[in-house]
C-alpha cells in the first residue's frame, strides 16, 4: 500500500484566527469626542456659575437699595407706636403729663438695640 502524501503544492494554510470585523470607531474618535463633550460641559459650568454670581450681586444690590425705604418704613411704625401710647396715656391719665421729668427723647422699644 502506498503512503498518503501532501498534495502537489501543499495544503492550504490552517485557519486559526477569527475572521471578526473591528466594531465601534477607532478608539482615537472616542477620545475626541470625549474630549468635546467635556469641553461643551466646562463651558456650559463657567456660563452657569457667572450667571449665579451676577444673580448674587444683583440680589445684594436689591437690598443695599431697599435699606433706605425698610427704614423709613421702620421709623413711620416706630412713630406712630409712639403717638398711640401718649395718646393711651392721656386717656388713661387726663393730660399729657412728663413722666420721667426729662425733655431729651428716649427709644421706647426694647429690641432697638438689635
Amino acid at each position: 500500500m502506498a503512503q498518503d502524501l501532501p498534495p502537489e503544492g501543499g495544503y492550504e494554510p490552517v485557519q486559526y484566527k477569527r475572521n471578526l470585523p473591528a466594531r465601534g470607531f477607532r478608539p482615537s474618535y472616542y477620545l475626541f469626542a470625549m474630549a468635546a463633550i467635556m469641553t461643551y460641559g466646562m463651558y456650559k459650568y463657567g456660563k452657569g456659575t457667572r450667571e449665579r454670581n451676577e444673580l448674587a450681586r444683583e440680589k445684594i444690590w436689591s437690598r443695599i437699595y431697599l435699606v433706605p425705604m425698610l427704614q423709613a418704613e421702620e421709623d413711620r411704625d416706630l412713630i406712630r407706636r409712639i403717638w398711640a401710647d401718649k395718646a393711651r396715656e392721656k386717656e388713661l391719665l387726663g393730660t399729657d403729663i412728663k413722666i420721667y421729668n426729662s425733655d431729651r427723647w428716649v427709644s421706647d422699644l426694647f429690641d432697638e438695640h438689635k
